[in-house]
Formats: structure tokens, C-alpha cells, sequence
């Protein structure tokens, strides 16, 4: 496949025949807001980049369009920036989609095109639930990836090849780039422009639509979904007995004896069931709390460790930044509620 795909610093190869072609998918469902979004960032990338090297007098991005018609075999180019230009895309991207996830059945066409451009040289990303239209192709197999974190459990359950980290906004792994959030295919956008076009177009693009540049995590807004529908009903009881009473009580014994379970047994089916051990599971709970009391109390964070159960501040301030991916004092400035 043609342009660029290897030109992952930013470097523009200003004798190049195509443009680097982006393609975005037209799938069933797809949310066409951030398709005509991300058109629109990368037409104005494109444009402040070529006043920077004013000697082509073609585009250095081509943004092009697929969709499936009835009838057709493969998806075919709808829109492009670009018409008449050689090549195939250099990227593909599958959209956030709006309703429920794409279902087998619906993403078979579209899967064995993808796995093909793929094996031609053309990486692809996805943005929310494009990524189950994505899983589909079976190159997500053994890759750790992001989708939205409501839909990390249904992704594990339907392609338990993938390891699913909804704490990421995005993962970029070369040749595939998955984002998470459904507003997260600005930072995918912003990613390809500064894979091929360099950090300086990407900041300018940002600024321009006022959007921040990619670095913000996924984890600063997702609430801890803990898995219930496991079937473990042993479990399930100390998992309801921990969020009634704020996972103040977590020692080992207490919890094996709610469970009814030998401690050693206890912890084996626990992990098994949530996919955390009790420790992991328990900080969750309380971070949970306490981003809530930092949003929308006036408790200093001494106040809220000890709140949540935490008796040493220092510790439980570790805990919550490993966990949400921004200081205690960074979170409350970021979300607090204040009234207008």
C-alpha cells in the first residue's frame, strides 16, 4: 500500500507521487459526527502543513471515504479529497458507532477487507465500538487494546483473544491504534497527524479547533464497572457486601467468611470471577468513592483517606494516582462541581 505508512515521526516525503491516503470507514451505525469531524481535522492539518512546504501543488493528506453499497463485493471509495490520485490507504479508520455493537453477521464483508488491506500494508485503528467491528478481522488476537469502558466486559466476552485495558484512551501498536471513548477519535485524529505530518501540524490542528492534544487518559472519567453477571454466587455475595459498606473491612478472613469459602479457595474463585484479586478490587472501590467526594465535597484529601478507610494518606495518594491516571489534587481541579 502507498504513502507513508512508515513515516512514523512526521517526516513528509515532498517527492512523493500520492498523498497519504486516511480512509474512514462507512459501516452500518457508524456516527457520522466523527466521521465528518475527523474529515474536517485532517483537511485543515493538511492545509496548514502545505503552507509550511509550499512546493506541492497536491495534498499531502488524501481523505477518502468507504462504504459498502448493496451489491458490492468490498467497500468502495464514496468521498476523496483526492480523486484520480494512485495508491491505497495508508490508514483505515472504523468510527465510534452509535446503538448497540456491530454484530457478526454485519461486520463479515467488512472484516475480510479489513484482514486484506492489512495484509497489503494499511494499518487500522478504531475509535469506541468500531473496535468490535475491528475484533471481528481476528488481528486483535493476543494485542492489548481500548475500547469505552461500559463495553470492556462485552469486548472481553465476544473476543477473549484481546487483552481489553479500558483505563487507556488509546493504544497505539503500530500498525493498529485502537481509542476509547466515543469523543476519542479526536486523539486518534490528532495521533495520525502527527504520525504523518509531525508534532508541529498536530499542536497547530489542536489549536485551531480548540481540542487538546493527545496525552489525557481514558481513566480520569470511566467509574469502576466491577464484572456481577460472573454466576459465582459465593462471590457475588462479598462483592455486594463490599459496596455496601465501602470495602472498609478487607481482610482476607473477613471476606473468606462472608464468601463461606476457605480463605486459599476464596481468593482463587474471587480473581477467577472479578478478573481482580480482593486488594485490587478493593482499591477500585474506595478510588470510586473518593473521586466522588473530591468532585463534589470540600473534604481536603487527608479527610477523604481516611474516609474511604485509608488511615496513612501518602499510601491511599499513590493508590488513586496509579488508578486514575492523575494526582488527587489534579482530579479535584479538573472535576470539582462548583455551583454557578
Amino acid at each position: 500500500m502507498s504513502g507513508g505508512t512508515d513515516k512514523f515521526q512526521g517526516e513528509i516525503d515532498m517527492s512523493a507521487a500520492s498523498p497519504i491516503e486516511i480512509g474512514l470507514v462507512l459501516y452500518s451505525g457508524v456516527q457520522m459526527a466523527a466521521v465528518l469531524g475527523m474529515t474536517d481535522l485532517f483537511t485543515v492539518a493538511d492545509r496548514l502543513a502545505r503552507r509550511k512546504h509550499p512546493a506541492p501543488s497536491t495534498p499531502l493528506l488524501r481523505i477518502s471515504h468507504w462504504q459498502r453499497e448493496q451489491g458490492d463485493e468490498t467497500p468502495r471509495r464514496v468521498f476523496d479529497t483526492a480523486p484520480g490520485a494512485e495508491g491505497a490507504p495508508a490508514f483505515l479508520v472504523l468510527a465510534p458507532g452509535l446503538g448497540d455493537p456491530v454484530q457478526p453477521g454485519e461486520a463479515a464483508p467488512f472484516a475480510k477487507w479489513l484482514r486484506d488491506c492489512h495484509d497489503a500494508g494499511t494499518s487500522l485503528g478504531s475509535v469506541c465500538k468500531g473496535a468490535f467491528l475491528l475484533g471481528e478481522t481476528g488481528l486483535l488476537a493476543g494485542r492489548t487494546v481500548t475500547t469505552h469502558w461500559t463495553y470492556a466486559e462485552p469486548f472481553r466476552k465476544r473476543f477473549p483473544d484481546a487483552r481489553v485495558d479500558p483505563d487507556r484512551l488509546i493504544i497505539d501498536d503500530g500498525d493498529i491504534i485502537t481509542a476509547g471513548g466515543v469523543m476519542a477519535w479526536t486523539d486518534l485524529a490528532l495521533k495520525l497527524i502527527d504520525r504523518f505530518l509531525g508534532p508541529t501540524v498536530m499542536i497547530e490542528t489542536a489549536q485551531v479547533f480548540v481540542v487538546d492534544p493527545p496525552g489525557r487518559e481514558q481513566s480520569y472519567y470511566s467509574a469502576f464497572s466491577p464484572r456481577l453477571t460472573h454466576g459465582d454466587a459465593a462471590v457475588l455475595k462479598v462483592q455486594h457486601w463490599l459496596q455496601a459498606t465501602d470495602a472498609k473491612e478487607i481482610d482476607l478472613t473477613t471476606l473468606a467468611k462472608q464468601a463461606g469459602l476457605e480463605e486459599r479457595t476464596f481468593l482463587r474463585r474471587f480473581q477467577k470471577a472479578t478478573g481482580h484479586t480482593t486488594t485490587e478490587y478493593c482499591q477500585r472501590l474506595r478510588v470510586g468513592k473518593a473521586r466522588e467526594l473530591l468532585q463534589f465535597g470540600t473534604l481536603s484529601f487527608d479527610q477523604v483517606a481516611w474516609e474511604v478507610g485509608y488511615s496513612d494518606p501518602g499510601a491511599f495518594r499513590k493508590v488513586f494516582t496509579r488508578i486514575v491516571g492523575l494526582t488527587p489534587n489534579d482530579y479535584r481541579r479538573r472535576f470539582r462541581a462548583t455551583a454557578r
